[in-house]
């Protein structure tokens, strides 16, 4: 895939433009701000709250969903997933007007069509490849994390223009971007976070944790082991690959790596991988988790709440307070 970077993108494709973020949260705060900065016209839509507050205080405009919606030729929604659907049916969807663009950080609701735009719009995604946290902090220091740009619909014939315009305001052609179907990064990035980044991890951590202390290791221990290291391992990996670790790690890890590392994660999980795979692609997952939200979400409150008392949770917070200025 080609690897766009600032030269390729126009910044100036955005003057005379407005652009309404939607939302306030990790995302939409880091983008909104960065927009800005790079000159853009930016307001914000939002509903009373802190969020809305947090706005105010950045100095931005700040006008309901609707309101920022009817005075913006860029709506770009960066509200959490499980909403995005009945707010843009409610308070967007009557001044997405001929020509104006619709712009999102992750495909999921078009994909699955809790959105469905009229013909005559453009469609896009601009997608930093990083928490919003991090895009700011990037961004701040004069480089941007990687990002994604794809378009749905170009009824302008200016639609991939202005996706890269956005990136650019954004810092992430400074890193790179690459460009694809939101098709593709809405498959990918929820198979990536359930099976790898989030559910997979997280379970390997437990159940490594709950070995250990099962077996009679002290839990403190066991968390260093199974948990804290885990940012230090993934950060050499992040600067410079798998082999990159392992000429850090002794040769001892390393073999371990090799004899052990398919003996705990044999190729069934493959397979298990590839099911769901197959839910995400069908969307079975999107109905099920749409289903949850919008019932209350009682599953996932549950979920959360057994977290909070696993003792690795318990043992990790207290751990973590040790290492707390004073």
């Amino acid at each position: 895939m080609e690897i766009l970077h600032d030269q390729d993108a126009d910044l100036g494709v955005l003057n005379g433009k407005t652009i309404a973020v939607i939302g306030y949260g990790s995302q939409g705060k880091a983008q909104a701000l960065s927009l800005r900065d790079s000159g853009a016209k930016v307001i914000i839509g939002i509903r009373p709250g802190k969020s809305c507050d947090a706005a105010k205080q950045d100095g931005f405009k700040v006008l309901s969903v609707a309101e920022a919606s009817k005075e913006a030729d860029i709506i770009h929604i960066l509200m959490p997933d499980e909403v995005q659907g009945p707010v843009y049916a409610a308070e967007i969807a009557p001044y997405v007007t001929t020509g104006k663009t619709l712009c999102c950080s992750h495909g999921f609701n078009f994909v699955f069509k809790e959105i469905v735009p009229p013909a005559d719009v453009d469609v896009i995604m601009v997608a930093p490849k990083g928490p919003g946290t991090e895009v700011r902090k990037r961004f701040v220091e004069g480089f941007g994390v990687p990002g994604l740009i794809a378009v749905k619909q170009n009824y302008t014939g200016k639609a991939r223009e202005v996706a890269l315009a956005i990136a650019k305001a954004e810092g992430l052609t400074r890193a790179g971007v690459l460009e694809c179907t939101m098709e593709q990064e809405t498959y990918e990035d929820l198979f990536g976070e359930q099976n790898v980044l989030c559910g997979g991890l997280v379970d390997l951590m437990k159940y490594g944790f709950e070995v250990l202390v099962e077996a009679g290791y002290p839990p403190e221990m066991a968390y260093f082991e199974c948990v804290h290291e885990v940012k230090l391992i993934v950060d050499l990996i992040y600067e410079g690959g798998i082999q990159k670790m392992n000429a850090v790690i002794s040769n001892t890890a390393e073999w371990g790596e090799y004899v052990n590392g398919p003996r705990i994660i044999t190729p069934d999980v493959k397979e298990r991988m590839k099911e769901s795979l197959k839910d995400i692609e069908t969307g079975k997952f999107a109905r099920e988790w749409i289903a949850e939200a919008r019932s209350g979400a009682k599953n996932l409150k549950s979920k959360r709440e057994e977290l909070g008392k696993h003792e690795v949770e318990v043992i990790g917070a207290r751990i973590r307070s040790l290492f707390e200025k004073k």
